[in-house]
């Protein structure tokens, strides 16, 4: 039977087997072309988990920022960035591990075990880990720290798209949509655009070859 949302059966495992203090980690913001990647861990009070967790793609932004308030106000919550240049430096998928740790080593209390959400433990954790595919669908911590990571870095991009106007980054968050993609070809490229990411570094190497 396919689940249809996630539930506390990884967490209750791992403190069956003794882990007592379990975070579920997610990032988001791998894909944009411009901002922050952002993760957020959270340790979940069994006896006071918000009603409605789920991955965050799934859930309206009204929803999402409702639930982010709940989080906030009921478990241990820590989120995290790598800046645009250190995604440039170190590239992506390292840059949204650095993230994760980040908000780990954030947290009130150090867990035992991490829950974190894809295929790859990131190298620097220290702490024994799980990955979980597909985890903001099938874990409610991981469902947790995707909304709280989500709901974190859109706010960011709205503060960013104020100083930056003309992008969309309020409403696209930084990915690369046709507007988004319009904008950079006649406003250019800010500080806050990842120079590593194809369509942001031909644009500077045309202006480099356009530019005497």
């Amino acid at each position: 039977m396919t689940q249809t949302a996630p539930d506390f059966s990884f967490e209750t495992d791992l403190t069956t087997r003794g882990f007592a203090v379990v975070a579920g980690v997610d990032e988001v913001g791998r894909g944009p072309l411009a901002g922050p990647v952002t993760a957020a861990a959270v340790v979940l009070d069994p006896a006071r988990i918000p009603e409605g967790l789920n991955d965050s793609k799934k859930l309206t932004a009204r929803r999402r920022d409702a639930l982010a308030a709940q989080i906030w106000e009921v478990a241990d919550v820590c989120v995290a960035h790598a800046s645009v240049e250190e995604i440039d430096e170190i590239n992506i998928l390292r840059a949204s591990h650095l993230a994760m740790m980040r908000a780990v080593a954030g947290l009130a209390r150090v867990p035992d075990h991490l829950l974190i959400d894809g295929n790859m433990i990131p190298r620097e954790a220290t702490i024994p880990a799980t990955t979980v595919i597909k985890g903001d669908a099938r874990s409610l911590s991981i469902a947790a720290a995707s909304i709280v990571a989500k709901v974190c870095r859109d706010k960011e991009m709205v503060d960013l798209a104020q100083q930056f106007p003309g992008y969309g980054w309020e409403t696209n968050a930084g990915y690369g949509s046709a507007a988004h993609l319009e904008a950079l070809r006649n406003l250019g490229v800010t500080p806050h655009h990842r120079r590593s990411f194809k369509p942001v570094h031909n644009m500077l190497y045309q202006e480099k070859i356009i530019t005497p």
